[in-house]
Parts: structure tokens; sequence; C-alpha cells
């Protein structure tokens, strides 16, 4: 009974309603993740030393790449689940969400290990100084640890959703979180670890909570498995996943690697101007992260539809989604900028580091309003397994965009070229990521639009089944 709810959404449920009893939790998995990366930078914050801050600034690149690996599962197995779902093949979404469990830990365990073999070459690689190294080290020595962790708790939270249950997707990155926030204290105002303090409990945190859907999925409660029976690389599996699931990486990668050559930029402005872009970047992320949530938390319904041949139904979704989205950015945009000194101040109450992190958060907020576009387009790009669509905008938008402007900016106006890259940069890519999608749903249009029904062999359909046996 339960299933079949969940497949109602998919299928029947008017748009918004569907819309919102999907997109809410993802929305709310996504200010956990904001909460869970500003938790470590607030309290450093509190020890009022502007170099820890850098330092952990000048690690976030390392720590988004854990989570683009991560993403590179949870999107593409999203994508390739959803839309089998879609299409009534259960068995191949089981095996889908297996590959995608024992390779996510295979490859945290590889870059785990890669870390601390690499470590002089990465600090020298992210830019820290003389003043930072010691803290920088100390901080990704034990976040190395959190490596496999990270991969499954970043790719279930995604996958998760793929079968309709948004709430226990979201409860896993809501009980990381909250251990988080409470061990960070302690560990680095309590017992004064700083930095170290931190990172323990970064690993703690994500431990809990890649063990939450560890323990979901063994329930059987879930058509998904993690059931080593199930594992398989063929029948497109690893293929499929990998097609959706690269550009989604190297989107996630290029930002971590635009992140590197930007500190290193802000680097000759000195350490505070660092701090400061840091600082900025922790508050801009919760205008990004919560629009995030809305086009990820599309996805799976975008998905279902488009494997099932419901096309009206999947265009319905995003045109009430991208109105959403223009409303809610514009909110949230506005009330940022009015309180835009305490949501600065709040991470540290250095003078130097406000005063710039104010100019970096106004120039960041420019385009908050329509940036979420950007991620509803993408993620029906992604939904649909356009591989390719989806490849060029991630080329483009950190890449083939992000950097030649970072250096012709800074060549024009120095720092106060550097700050404004990030929103020419959104408003470039989402009008790209907005022609691509108008091109593929041209071709799509070309199809045979099919009824709202529950496809043969579907969820929906085998419960139907079932109860027609009951009686």
């Amino acid at each position: 009974m339960e299933q079949k709810q969940n497949i109602e959404v998919f299928e029947r449920m008017p748009v918004p309603k569907a819309v919102a009893k999907i997109v809410l939790p993802a929305i709310a998995s996504m200010l956990m993740v904001f909460i869970y990366n500003i938790a470590d930078t607030f309290f450093i914050g509190q020890t009022g030393d502007e170099l820890q801050v850098a330092a952990v600034a000048l690690t976030t690149p390392v720590f988004l790449l854990f989570m683009a690996t991560g993403t590179l599962f949870g999107v593409g197995g999203t994508s390739v689940i959803s839309r089998a779902i879609g299409e009534g093949r259960l068995e191949y979404a089981k095996k889908a969400s297996a590959f995608c469990f024992y390779a996510a830990i295979a490859i945290g365990c590889i870059l785990m290990v890669s870390f601390w073999i690499f470590m002089p070459a990465i600090l020298s690689f992210i830019g820290t100084s003389k003043d930072t190294i010691g803290f920088a080290h100390e901080f990704l020595k034990y976040v190395a640890l959190s490596a496999p962790f990270v991969l499954v708790s970043q790719s279930f939270s995604n996958i998760v959703r793929a079968e309709g249950r948004a709430k226990e997707a979201m409860n896993g990155m809501l009980l990381g979180t909250i251990v988080n926030i409470i061990l960070n204290p302690i560990f680095i105002l309590g017992f004064n670890l700083g930095v170290v303090g931190s990172a323990i409990a970064t690993v703690i945190g994500n431990i809990i909570a890649a063990g939450y859907y560890v323990l979901y999925l063994l329930q059987g409660k879930s058509i998904l498995s993690i059931a080593l029976k199930d594992f398989q690389v063929n029948d497109k599996i690893m293929t499929g996943v990998f097609a959706i699931g690269i550009p989604a990486f190297i989107t996630d990668i290029l930002m971590s690697v635009a992140n590197v050559i930007l500190n290193n930029f802000l680097a000759v402005y000195g350490d505070v101007q660092v701090a400061a872009m840091g600082v900025a970047m922790k508050a801009g992320m919760m205008v990004v992260l919560l629009q995030i949530g809305l086009g990820q938390g599309i996805q799976p319904l975008l998905g279902f539809n488009y494997g099932a041949g419901n096309y009206r139904r999947l265009r319905d979704v995003i045109q009430f989604s991208s109105l959403c989205s223009i409303i809610f950015g514009t909110i949230i945009t506005v009330a940022v900028w009015l309180n835009i000194d305490f949501f600065i101040r709040v991470f540290i109450d250095n003078e130097d580091v406000v005063k710039y992190g104010v100019i970096i958060l106004k120039a960041m907020l420019l385009s908050g309003p329509v940036v979420g576009l950007l991620f509803i387009f993408t993620s029906a790009l992604q939904a649909m397994g356009k591989a390719l669509p989806s490849l060029i905008l991630s080329l483009s938008r950190q890449g083939l965009v992000f950097i030649p402007l970072l250096f012709i900016l800074n060549a024009l106006g120095g720092f106060n070229g550097i700050v404004y890259v990030q929103p020419l940069v959104d408003f470039v890519s989402i009008l790209l990521s907005a022609v691509l999608y108008f091109a593929v749903s041209r071709s799509m249009g070309s199809k045979k639009e099919q009824p709202q029904q529950t496809p043969a062999g579907s969820i929906g359909a085998m419960t139907a089944d079932a109860g027609q046996e009951a009686k």
C-alpha cells in the first residue's frame, strides 16, 4: 500500500501537490547539507582565528571532490532507477542501486588512501600559505577518513528519492547533520581541538548518515537493493549510471578546481581575502543549495514520467517548478541581502573579513532569483538520460566559462573583478541550459504522448494486481 502511494505521486497526483510532496523533503535535505557545511566554519570562526577559517576555506574543494564522486552515483543512479521504475523494470532498478552502493564504497576507499599518500602535493595545489598549511594538513588528515561514508550518504540521499521515499532520503542527511552540529562545539571549543575537532565531527556525522541508509535498505521495505547478489556492471548498468553521473561529477569537479584556482588568485591579495571568500561562499550556499534541492527533488518525478512516456506531465512539472524557483529564489535572495552583514558576521567577528565578505556576497546574490532555473533544466536533462547535453553543460559552467572569466576579470579589475565572476557565469549557464533543454524538448515532442496510466509491470500495476488477487 505504501509503495502504491509513492507511485501515485509519480503518476496521477496533481502536479503542484506532487512537486510539493517530493520536493519539500529534498529542499530540507539541502538545508541539512547547508547547515552541515557551515557548521565547521561557524564554530571555528568562534575561535576568532582567521588562519583556521582560511585553512578550512582552502580545504573546501577537497571535500567537494568527495561529494562530487557521490553525486556521480547519486545523480546517475537516480536517473537510471527512476526511468527503470517508470518502465516497470524493477529488478533492473535493484541491480542499479546495488552497483551504486558497492562502487561508491570502493572508490571512497581509493580516495581515502590516495589523499593520505599525496597530501603534500594536495596542500600545495589548493594554495595553502606557510601560515595555513599546518591547519589544512591536520584537517584533511582526518577528513580523508570520511570519503567512503560521504560517497554512500551522498549517493543514497538521491537514490532513495527515486522510489518516491523523499522523507527517508531526507532523514539520513538530517541525522548526520544533527550529530555534526552537536559534536562540532564539543570538539572545537570544549576540547579546544580547533580544525582537528571539526574534522572528527565531520567523519562521525558522515558515518551516522551512511549507516542510516544502509539500515533502511536492509529492512526490506525498499524496492532497492544493496545485496551483493544484485551487484553487476553489465546490461548497461554501469554505462547507464556513468553516462548521466559523469557530467554531474564533472560539474562538481570543475567547481572544486575553479574554487582552487579562485583561492590561488585571492591568495595574492592576502589570507583575509581568502577567509572572506570562504565565509561568503558558505553564506551564499543557502540561496544556491535550497534551489538545487528543488531541481534535484523533481528529478525522480521527471525520470519516471519520461520512462513511462508521459511527456505532457513531464513538461507540466518543469513549468510549475520553474515558476516556483523564480518566486522562491527571489524571496530568499532578498532575505539574505537585507541581512547581509549578519550572515557574514555570524561566521566570524573580524572586521576585515566582514568588510570583504559583504562585498563578495552582494556580488554572488545578483543571480540568486533565477539561478534555480539552471538546476531545473539540468535535472531535466539528467532525468531524461541525455548524456551529451548534460556533458556540454557540465564542461561549460565551471570550466569553459568560469576559468576564462576569472582570468579576464582579475586582469581588468583585480579583486573587485574577481567577485563578479560567479554571477556572470550563472547567467551564461542559465541561458545555455535553457537552450539545451528546449532543443531536447522539441525532439521529444515528436514522439507519441501517452496518457497518465500505470505502465504494465510497474509497481502500481503490481500492487493493483495483488489487490485483485486478495479479493
